[in-house]
């Protein structure tokens, strides 16, 4: 009798454990917006000072069209090619249809010229459409031309 309820037992915490996992939400896949974007960078400190503060206004063109307004701080080393800047922009604008607003965050150091970049989507940024949104970017300079790679996933509606 007891071997028959442990049996029982189990069964039932397995089918919990099942059923849950059965009915939990996928993660949302991941989509892919490519394009280009202009930038004007406007710098609010003398060269000189030991940390520098730029605005940052952005022009989106492809997959993502809109603008976008933001913020940088930046310091340069005695090294010739060796800094670090930190950045939070405000994109508004459309992403593949879904229209709303989002924030990102850069993070940025180079060394002796080699450039280590991450952008991400500040968590729970997104508004309107864009609710739920996630995801990276990256950006290209080729001959002075400005474009982005953005992997993002989007809960499904919206």
């Amino acid at each position: 009798m007891r071997r028959s309820r442990r049996f029982v037992v189990v069964v039932f915490v397995l089918f919990g454990v099942v059923s849950r996992a059965a009915f939990a939400q996928a993660p949302p896949a991941t989509s892919h917006a490519t394009g280009s974007f202009e930038v004007k960078l406007t710098p609010q400190t003398p060269k000189d000072a030991p940390i520098g503060r730029t605005t940052i206004d952005k022009t989106f063109q492809g997959d993502l069209k809109g603008t976008s307004q933001g913020e940088m701080l930046g310091v340069f080393t005695a090294v010739k090619g060796s800094a670090g800047y930190v950045a939070i922009e405000r994109v508004n604008g459309t992403l593949q249809g879904r229209k709303g607003t989002f924030v990102l965050q850069h993070s940025g150091t180079m060394t002796r010229g080699a450039l280590q970049l991450t952008i991400t989507v500040v968590p729970d940024s997104g508004t309107d459409q864009l609710t739920g949104l996630t995801g990276s970017m990256t950006i290209k300079i080729a001959d002075g031309k400005h474009s982005y790679d953005f992997a993002y996933s989007l809960p499904a509606g919206g």
